[in-house]
This record gives C-alpha cells, structure tokens and sequence, in this order.
C-alpha cells in the first residue's frame, strides 16, 4: 500500500505534481518496490479529495518517468528503472542523522543546511553541481 500522500491545494505547485513528485520519491528510496500496486485513480482521487483527472495525470506522468505501469486488471504497478539504485543504506544514515540531531537538541533547519553544505562540498570535489 502507498504511504499517506499529502496535497497542499494553496500550493504554487499543481496537486498533480505534488502527487508525481511524492510517488516518484517513495520509489527511488525503496519505500515503493517492484510490483507494489498503487491504489486507482478514482480511490485515491477519493482518499485526497480531489479530481479524477488530476490523479491521472500523475500517473501518467509517474508511467512516462518508467515509474510506474498501468495495465488492465492488474493497475498501476511499481517499476524500478535501471538507475534507481538502492538507497538503503543512505536512508538508514539519515535516520540515524536525524535520530542523533533530535537527542542533541538540533532543529531541522540547521541539519537540513548542513547536510546542504555537505551535498556542495562533495559536489565541488567531484566536480559535479549540485
């Protein structure tokens, strides 16, 4: 089953891609795995309250990523594309990071920049950008 899904309707951004956008999160850290179904878009347009068409948008947008597929009788399912990797480990640090951060008292803003500094640095090493 998909975790809760939050829309925010006074949100700049369309509900379809706060929709999108969460989904797409869940499967690339491994929350959503192969072959997990999503609900149909008229039960989750139910659950949130909002238009048919706007799930489906979502969907087809999650489907055009290769994120998912919608096939007759079976759904929408849960593919993991080849570049997805396993994140695991990364999300295991990250709640050890934000269980650490919690007991010493560290708000969110400050670990949220410094894990951005972080992110900066490795990537003006690597010559990436971030």
């Amino acid at each position: 089953m998909i975790p809760s899904l939050v829309v925010d309707v006074a949100s700049p951004s369309p509900v379809y891609e706060q929709i999108r956008s969460q989904i797409a999160a869940f499967v690339r850290t491994g929350v959503l795995r192969e072959g997990d179904r999503l609900p149909t878009v008229r039960a989750l347009a139910a659950d949130l309250g909002i238009a048919v068409n706007t799930v489906a948008r979502a969907y087809q947008e999650l489907q055009a990523a290769g994120l998912v597929r919608v096939a007759r009788r079976h759904g929408t399912v849960v593919t993991v594309p080849p570049d997805v990797r396993d994140v695991s480990d990364l999300r295991h640090m990250a709640e050890v990071l934000s269980t650490r951060a919690a007991a010493q008292g560290v708000d969110h803003e400050t670990v949220l920049a410094l894990v951005t500094e972080a992110l900066r640095r490795s990537a003006g090493q690597s010559g990436a950008s971030a």
